[in-house]
């Protein structure tokens, strides 16, 4: 006789993702909408502080005509940033996704109204003043405010409100860089802690509405234009990518201690940290001097990193004096973010590469993007998002399966090499911690019935209690119904007959979590291996 089906579904999910999938198309147009006020309020910036101008036009710092004064800018910024900082809200403070990431872990995915109005400014100050940061990571914080503030407004669950704070994350990603898809799988990767339909389908509405948006109002991809490449998955191409990507590796952790250690160096400066920001724009404004292509996001030096042209003084020039001005600032605790200044570094060490195999330059733009790529795998911890995230700035998709060696085998060494990542040392270093790995709940797999203890046969369900789980329950829905209710055991009911069967305590629960760990520490050669309820031996 065939049993009847279990309930148990696939996903908790509930008519409720309707409504925040809803609310989520508005948090990708306010998104994208602050998205577009930021970078205009960059360019604004950049023109009042190396112009002295009024302007919405794009302009590079490097081509001021200020002279010596170029020097004393970053001072002034940063020193504007510190104030703000100071008597506004430190959380403007640093990269912006860290921030973002406590903000779910620790503080219920509430965000202070001020950081909406506070982050955006400070880092259009920051990088206006040249600051070499990225936007992304003021974008992501400010689109996250949005979607925190939307949710502290509406009646909903902790989970849901982070949900809607990680929709506008993912959306000023989109809107910034039209990587619709890069934005949903950072989401995943580093911002949900999970992989649910009730969080990824409204994240995905948000970003696919901001992507939608941004054609019209900043244009169309790809982000970078990049030379035709033919042939790029043959067998010297992805060999090349491998070890390139696992150079990039111990890159990416150089580089992240680099970054910590001036952070260090700051921690121990008898001087309130307000006034770090201005100490930082000293070695923004004197590497600026000797390499002024290092000021700013340096989306230009990008460009022509991923056109295959960017001469030999450009590519040393990103490698000293642009991650040197990156990290001292970026450790002195500034707002700005570390997206751009990575995909410059990474880029550079690929055209090292290309130009040390001399090759020509549509090659050295696919070894600049495979540089790039890795960088961010390893770094970020975001294998994945770094993968698509390349391919679509650049839509170049005959590099994908070189550029997904790569940027695999750089997250394999910083994985072996660094306990975190540059974006979760941060949370460390202010007593946090949080595990990147995702897994399915050991006590999902396992069923009541088979760690229950027995009773006696034929209890009536009335007898015993009024709260029950069914034999046919995973032991995880038990063990949340034990916690809600603070039980330490409960009655088992069989779902066909109504009558209880058996009694679960903390201590099956604990038998059912066992199992995971046999699978992770037993180990066993299965070819001819007879189980021992079957006639073998241990």
């Amino acid at each position: 006789m065939q049993s009847e089906p279990s309930i148990l579904r696939d996903f908790t999910v509930d008519s409720r993702v309707w409504l925040l999938s809803s609310v989520s198309i508005g948090i990708g147009i306010l998104a994208t909408i602050l998205a577009l006020l930021l970078l205009r309020c960059i360019a604004v910036s950049t023109n009042i502080f190396y112009y002295h101008r009024l302007s919405l036009s794009s302009v590079s710092p490097a081509e001021s005509p200020l002279g010596h004064w170029m020097v004393v800018v970053p001072v002034i910024g940063g020193l504007i940033v510190g104030l703000m900082a100071r008597f506004g809200s430190d959380k403007i403070r640093g990269h912006g996704i860290p921030e973002a990431i406590e903000a779910i872990l620790i503080h219920r995915a509430k965000v202070d109204p001020k950081i909406a109005i506070l982050k955006p400014v400070s880092a259009a100050i920051a990088i206006g003043s040249g600051g070499p940061f990225g936007a992304e990571g003021p974008i992501i914080m400010t689109g996250g405010a949005v979607g925190s503030l939307i949710g502290q407004w509406m009646h909903v669950t902790d989970a849901e409100r982070t949900t809607l704070l990680v929709a506008g994350a993912a959306a000023g990603m989109s809107a910034t860089f039209d990587t619709p898809m890069a934005a949903i799988l950072l989401a995943v990767e580093l911002l949900l802690f999970e992989w649910r339909p009730r969080s990824l389908v409204p994240v995905a509405i948000a970003s696919a509405t901001a992507a939608l948006l941004r054609v019209y109002w900043l244009g169309a991809g790809p982000l970078f234009q990049m030379p035709l490449i033919a042939d790029a998955a043959n067998v010297s191409f992805v060999l090349g990518s491998l070890f390139l990507g696992a150079f990039l590796g111990l890159v990416s952790a150089g580089v992240s201690r680099m970054m910590y250690a001036f952070e260090d160096l700051f921690e121990h400066l008898h001087l309130h940290w307000m006034w770090w920001p201005a100490i930082g724009g000293v070695g923004i404004g004197v590497g600026g001097y000797f390499f002024p292509r290092g000021l700013g996001v340096g989306y230009d030096n990008i460009a022509e990193l991923l056109r295959g042209s960017a001469p030999i003084g450009l590519i040393v020039g990103i490698l000293v004096a642009k991650s040197l001005m990156w990290a001292f600032s970026l450790g002195s605790g500034t707002s700005g973010g570390v997206l751009a200044p990575l995909l410059m570094i990474g880029g550079a060490v690929g055209a090292i590469a290309g130009h040390l195999a001399h090759v020509p330059a549509e090659m050295q733009a696919f070894w600049a993007l495979i540089g790039m790529g890795s960088m961010l795998a390893g770094s970020l911890g975001v294998p994945l998002t770094a993968i698509l995230f390349s391919l679509e700035i650049t839509h170049c998709l005959p590099a994908l399966l070189p550029l997904a060696v790569a940027c695999i085998a750089s997250y394999l060494v910083t994985a072996l090499l660094m306990p975190r990542s540059i974006l979760t040392e941060k949370l460390s270093r202010r007593g946090y911690h949080l595990t990147r790995e995702y897994g399915v709940d050991p006590l999902e797999l396992v069923l009541v019935r088979e760690v229950m203890s027995s009773i006696t046969a034929g209890a009536s369900l009335a007898a015993i209690s009024r709260t029950f789980v069914y034999a046919d329950s995973t032991t995880r829905g038990a063990a949340e119904i034990m916690a809600t209710e603070g039980l330490e055991t409960i009655p088992v009911v069989d779902r066909t007959t109504g009558q209880a069967c058996g009694e679960l305590s903390l201590k099956d629960l604990l038998r059912g979590r066992g199992r995971s760990l046999d699978r992770e520490s037993e180990r066993l050669r299965l070819f001819g291996y007879v189980p021992p309820e079957l006639g073998g031996h241990n």
